[in-house]
């Protein structure tokens, strides 16, 4: 297994341009199974993620292949089939080609998704939603066996405004007989993408970004070329780790709203970002102040952020709160900065993080994604060299995220 060795205390210093948006890219790729014909995906990130969803579209005969960041699949040799377990444990979101393929061939049988260990990440809004569409569902070991002869629209609520959920649903609703109301949808950014994607493929959807989405069903999505919105968390990662080295970096090609919540909160904390239409620029060489934030759905701040905006503020001046409200197991790595010096206290899904003067070197393990992210961020400041184990977690979600960071100057060794 590889691990990261990094030497600290190096100030980040440079440009950087965002690679595509891991959480838009992914559910666009099941959605090709919609799809008569070719599609064209520009920016799309090189990830371990991205190439287990190639792996999932050539389990049903697509023909995949990469040039670059661009991903061309073609659906014509598209056949039905149960997915194999195996690779649905290695996501997440490999649950998301639940609906494509109900919608495509009337019966889909998906296990149980794998991801990181972060909390309970219920399927019950995607069961409900697909029934009131049309679809019978059981479980039978550990796995949906769902049918439906013919989809029809429907008014939905979803009780919570999941993002999976909400994808699945407008999957299984744009070739659907009639019209489909989505209420109390996600709005993230990746949702208005994915919703342009389709549109783009000739579905009717509006309502873009609100949290009501009207579809009217239509009969044959057609090939469709489309480039992947930035993506935010890595931008915003970028961001904080910035801010913790007191360094000096501009991002361009990024849509700045997108990051509006992450942005706002380093003012609370006196980092000043100036912005223009597609960029942003953090230069900052003195201190962090506290603040207190709480993870909500878009756009609140984001569940994908926490776990480094707590890294940054292990130095911040004072005491800050952090609430985890949408995953109850997303601080898998306090303990892990706990081992460099962070003074933190978790109860329930509560932190309470006192600044310190600094961060030291110490061998620590990635338990998922974020939480992988935030401890190579500690490691950039800390005094010392840092190995971080686990580190596939992190390459789910950045691709060769050493390489980010090495040229922006940090000294990150992959070994």
């Amino acid at each position: 297994m590889a691990v990261l060795k990094i030497l600290g205390e190096t100030p980040l210093k440079g440009e950087y341009t965002p690679q595509g948006a891991k959480n838009a890219v992914l559910p666009i790729m099941a959605a090709s199974i919609l799809i008569d014909g070719e599609i064209i995906l520009h920016h799309v990130p090189n990830l371990t993620d991205v190439q287990s969803m190639c792996e999932i579209l050539r389990h049903f005969q697509c023909r995949v292949k990469r040039e670059d960041d661009t991903v061309i699949i073609d659906t014509r040799s598209l056949k039905q089939g149960n997915i194999d377990d195996k690779l649905m444990k290695t996501m997440r979101a490999s649950n998301l080609i639940w609906g494509p393929l109900l919608s495509r061939f009337g019966a889909a049988t998906i296990p149980m998704p794998g991801g990181c260990p972060i909390g309970a990440r219920p399927m019950d809004i995607h069961i409900r939603g697909l029934k009131e569409l049309g679809a019978k569902i059981h479980e039978h070991s550990g796995a949906f066996i769902s049918t439906a002869k013919k989809l029809v629209g429907n008014e939905i609520y979803l009780d919570f405004p999941s993002v999976g959920a909400t994808e699945n649903l407008i999957a299984a609703g744009v070739k659907a007989y009639g019209t489909t109301v989505l209420r109390n949808v996600a709005k993230e950014p990746e949702v208005v993408d994915f919703c342009n994607f389709l549109i783009k493929a000739g579905a009717k959807i509006r309502g873009l970004g609100s949290d009501t989405l009207t579809i009217e069903g239509v009969k044959t999505l057609g090939s469709v070329e489309h480039t992947v919105v930035p993506d935010r968390i890595v931008a915003g990662t970028v961001l904080l780790a910035t801010a913790m080295t007191k360094g000096d970096v501009f991002i361009k090609d990024i849509v700045p709203e997108h990051v509006e919540s992450i942005v706002a909160k380093l003012h609370e904390t006196g980092v000043e970002v100036e912005k223009t239409p597609s960029s942003l620029r953090l230069k900052h060489q003195g201190g962090m102040g506290c603040t207190n934030l709480k993870t909500l759905p878009y756009p609140g701040f984001p569940t994908d952020i926490q776990p480094q905006f707590m890294a940054a503020l292990t130095l911040a001046k004072g005491t800050s709160l952090v609430r985890e409200s949408i995953f109850e197991n997303r601080y898998h790595h306090c303990n892990e900065l706990k081992k460099m010096g962070a003074d933190i206290s978790v109860d329930g899904g509560l932190a309470v993080v006192n600044g310190s003067s600094g961060l030291y070197a110490a061998k620590v393990d990635v338990g998922d994604l974020r939480g992988g992210a935030a401890l190579l961020m500690a490691a950039m400041a800390a005094k010392g060299q840092t190995v971080i184990n686990n580190i596939h977690h992190i390459d789910r979600g950045y691709y060769h995220i050493e390489n980010i960071f090495n040229q922006l100057g940090a000294d990150i060794i992959r070994e």
